[in-house]
């Protein structure tokens, strides 16, 4: 299974946006308290649009409250540009995933992140890119390694 993990997201848009690309590539989404907005947020389901009651959500109190459930032999890959490995080069095919991403503002807390699982996306001329953009790019990199493509 195929897990995302967004870390006190802040923006109801992106949160909507990356739940739409769960449901494509069925993975579960995963929200760690607090957030930046309800998710009886217009802008959530605007984004989500009809789809939001499909995608499999569940909401979390904690990291701590996660992690004390991530099964024995779950790998979690940590998604940010401190990272010294690209998600190309990560082997993402274990049967059990979570991709980690942090707050749009301000990224994963060092007192979460692990430096030896953390992956970055290249980039030129910007310093970071849209939450939604970011967790595309990696979530389709996992796909493409485990299954050769979604529906396939």
């Amino acid at each position: 299974m195929l897990n995302v993990v967004l870390f006190q997201p802040e923006i109801p848009h992106n949160t909507g946006a990356i739940g739409r690309l769960c449901l494509a590539t069925r993975a579960r989404l995963h929200l760690i308290k607090p957030l930046g907005f309800s998710l009886d947020d217009k802008q959530l389901k605007r984004a989500g649009l009809d789809y939001w009651q499909e995608i499999e959500v569940r909401v979390w109190e904690s990291w701590e409250a996660l992690k004390a459930e991530i099964p024995a032999g779950a790998e979690c890959w940590f998604i940010e540009c401190q990272g010294e490995k690209t998600y190309w080069n990560a082997d993402l095919r274990t049967e059990e995933i979570y991709l980690v991403f942090g707050p749009e503002t301000r990224g994963i807390p060092a007192s979460v992140m692990e430096m030896e699982r953390c992956l970055r996306i290249p980039m030129e001329g910007t310093r970071s890119l849209n939450l939604a953009t970011a967790a595309g790019i990696v979530m389709y990199e996992a796909v493409r390694q485990r299954s050769g493509g979604v529906g396939e």
